[in-house]
């Protein structure tokens, strides 16, 4: 049975429209636009025509501007058994001469003096190896820690951290504290899977099976706290390895960080 002359018309209209309108996007897709690109950049229209089809070398049509930065980098620590030995190794009861220097600033049991310093007492000895180490290779930047680190030798670090971290500084188990019920406390104990930002204890807590390097923040210098979260949420601090934390801080507001640090600053 024959279509009626009308449906012939109208398949033959559609079919002439569907074309005309692939045509023409391939015609901008692959040659309208990559001229108009190309002349932007200083490219001539054949060049350009034959890149977009995939068979002219030369992508993007502009060069990527030259980054200027010095690099830096992230880290250079690397957890050897070497390192790892060196920090298992150290006597905690013999400071070290380095440790008259430190005191100045963080105390002479590891309790800062000025509270924009971080304490030091109790902190996990890797913790205190990893930021001696930055700051002595340049992957963090400080005008006093950064000259004081310099002058240390590689076998100064994990005496020096050692030390420090044997200091008695109380518990450090914020699981006790009686107001859990706080609305930070979700940050802590639990994240906010909307944002992604995983529950800091899942870190920082005792025990809890996070990296090496991973600083004890209870009992920590409230002003040092916030001042760290500022630093990492802007990028002027990059020593995190993977970024994790610059990931992290820049998700939370000014409120939060205050209320973080404040509640990792509490004591008894």
């Amino acid at each position: 049975m024959n279509a009626p002359a009308g449906s012939s018309r109208f398949t033959v209209l559609a079919g002439s429209a569907i074309g005309a309108i692939l045509l023409g996007g391939m015609l901008f897709g692959f040659a309208l636009l990559p001229i108009i690109q190309g002349r932007q950049a200083g490219i001539d229209a054949w060049t350009a025509f034959c890149r977009s089809l995939g068979i002219g070398p030369g992508t993007p049509a502009a060069s990527s501007p030259a980054d200027t930065a010095a690099p830096r980098p992230v880290s250079d620590v690397a957890w050897t058994g070497a390192t790892l030995a060196a920090l298992a190794g150290a006597a905690p009861a013999a400071p070290p001469e380095a440790a008259q220097q430190c005191a100045s600033c963080h105390g002479e049991k590891g309790i800062a003096i000025d509270p924009a310093f971080p304490n030091l007492a109790g902190q996990s000895a890797a913790a205190i190896f990893k930021q001696l180490h930055d700051y002595r290779s340049g992957a963090r930047a400080h005008d006093v820690m950064t000259p004081m680190a310099q002058g240390l030798a590689e076998e100064d670090l994990a005496p020096l951290a050692v030390h420090f971290a044997s200091q008695p500084k109380g518990s450090l188990d914020v699981t006790a504290r009686a107001d859990r019920n706080l609305p930070v406390a979700d940050l802590v104990f639990r994240g906010d899977p909307a944002r992604g930002i995983p529950a800091c204890q899942a870190c920082h807590g005792a025990r809890s099976g996070g990296p090496i390097e991973t600083p004890t923040l209870s009992r920590q210098n409230e002003a040092y706290l916030a001042d760290q979260l500022r630093r990492y949420a802007s990028g002027e601090r990059g020593n995190d390895i993977y970024g994790r934390m610059r990931g992290f801080a820049a998700k939370l507001t000014e409120d939060e960080i205050k209320r973080l640090a404040a509640f990792y600053a509490w004591t008894e």
